[in-house]
């Protein structure tokens, strides 16, 4: 069939010889465009087509026609490729988390959005977007929890702009985008000092004289084993220094017990398997017979259920012996599980939960309170990053900021000598000339 002009031969429709529908094509912006009109009537695909004409000069004017890649294809490029580049550097969770901001938040404002479009100031309106659509419910999230009664904190809009920043670098190493936009919060003056939640003290002898208490008497007696290696996990804890996760990979092969120098009290070398990868740590002397204990406590025997001791009193069944008792392997982990709900719980009945500034301790705050009294006890700085695994700037900037023992109150309190009152100045001689 033969093609139609229409609008001054503006727009072109005509037909292929394989579809039913009426396709158009125009010039607009300098390229040549194509259109599925979805038609299959004549003058229904000319007036489909003059109203596709006239809604691509409207964008051309308003300077919003643009054929450069789209955010969302860049997202899509970024999640193809970051999950097979930092394979086995990257945790699995971590790598998720990138799909799940871009799916429920990211992608749903910037998606559609040319990649030269994404400016510093529609990230702004991204972020009081956030700030203010927090209670509505999410149409993108596959949560079953309720929306939010408080907007997201500060870490969470950093984060998200985070997997922005990485989308962008992504499509700039493409090609897609010349240079990366501001992506810094305006307005935003120098931060407050804060610290980490940790336990002063005497709220860590609070704390582990309550999980002293309830491993000697737990609320029930099936509870006695979880309840005793809680206590030895905070003990162990704040005696090592290492992050959660990092004895919850330990295995009894990578701990060792030494002793450091002659004369000096044993201590535990731990060869360390976590977020920074293999590395070492040397623990406090108290740790050495918590982990004695951890040794000498056989693992939790498992008797028949309750279900099964139905069935065989039902049937006249004889007993089960009683399984022998089997101790921890050098393969076994040497805190089997991690415990969340004792360990919470036992912060809730010795009211150590949130601190004085309305934060939520966890089981990282014992880590935050070995670096705390290792730097109160005067141990030097350097030392206590390369045994913690982190860096000194980190330390100082988290922990040694709001520690009262790193000011020297003698060097601080320097005062000027007063000359003596009452006493006249002594005259220089005069020397005769000859």
């Amino acid at each position: 069939m033969p093609t139609i002009e229409l609008l001054g031969g503006k727009v072109q429709i005509y037909q292929r010889g394989n579809s039913r529908f009426w396709q158009a094509r125009a010039s607009v912006g300098n390229k040549q465009r194509q259109f599925s009109t979805k038609q299959e009537i004549q003058d229904l695909a000319a007036k489909a087509a003059e109203t596709w004409y006239f809604s691509l000069q409207g964008k051309n004017q308003a300077g919003v026609l643009n054929d450069r890649p789209t955010f969302k294809k860049a997202a899509d490029q970024f999640l193809k490729e970051y999950g097979v580049i930092t394979e086995g550097e990257r945790s699995e969770k971590w790598t998720e988390s990138h799909a799940i901001r871009l799916r429920v938040h990211l992608l749903p404002f910037f998606g559609n959005l040319p990649l030269d479009k994404v400016t510093p100031g529609k990230v702004q309106e991204y972020r009081v977007h956030r700030m203010t659509t927090y209670a509505a419910p999410n149409a993108h999230s596959k949560s079953q929890h309720k929306p939010k009664a408080k907007p997201p904190a500060r870490s969470t809009l950093h984060d998200e702009v985070v997997t922005l920043r990485m989308v962008l670098k992504t499509a700039i190493r493409h090609g897609w985008l010349e240079h990366l936009p501001d992506l810094t919060p305006p307005y935003r003056t120098q931060g407050k000092i804060v610290h980490r939640p940790w336990f002063s003290p005497e709220e860590y002898k609070q704390l582990y004289e309550a999980a002293r208490a309830n491993a000697k008497a737990p609320e029930r007696a099936h509870y006695r084993w979880n309840a005793e290696q809680v206590y030895d996990f905070v003990l162990f804890m704040a005696n090592t220094g290492l992050r959660p996760d990092e004895a919850f990979n330990l295995q009894h092969r990578d701990v060792t017990i030494a002793q450091d120098e002659s004369n000096k009290p044993e201590i535990l070398e731990i060869e360390v398997r976590g977020k920074r990868g293999v590395g070492h740590c040397k623990s406090m002397p108290g740790a050495v017979r918590v982990y004695q204990r951890l040794l000498a406590r056989a693992k939790p025997a498992h008797g028949e259920s309750r279900r099964e001791r139905q069935l065989r009193r039902r049937s006249g069944g004889e007993p089960p012996a009683m399984p022998e008792l089997e101790y921890p392997k050098p393969t076994d982990r040497v805190f089997p599980g991690n415990h969340i709900k004792l360990f919470n719980n036992l912060l809730e009945r010795a009211g150590l939960k949130i601190d004085r500034d309305g934060k939520a301790r966890t089981a990282y705050s014992l880590r935050h309170t070995y670096i705390c009294m290792r730097l109160m006890e005067g141990a030097d700085i350097y030392q206590v990053a390369k045994n913690c695994r982190t860096s000194v700037e980190m330390i100082e900037k988290h922990y040694a900021v709001h520690l009262k023992n790193t000011l020297d109150a003698a060097a601080i309190n320097v005062v000027r000598k007063k000359a003596a009152k009452g006493k006249p100045k002594a005259k220089a001689s005069s020397v005769d000339a000859d």
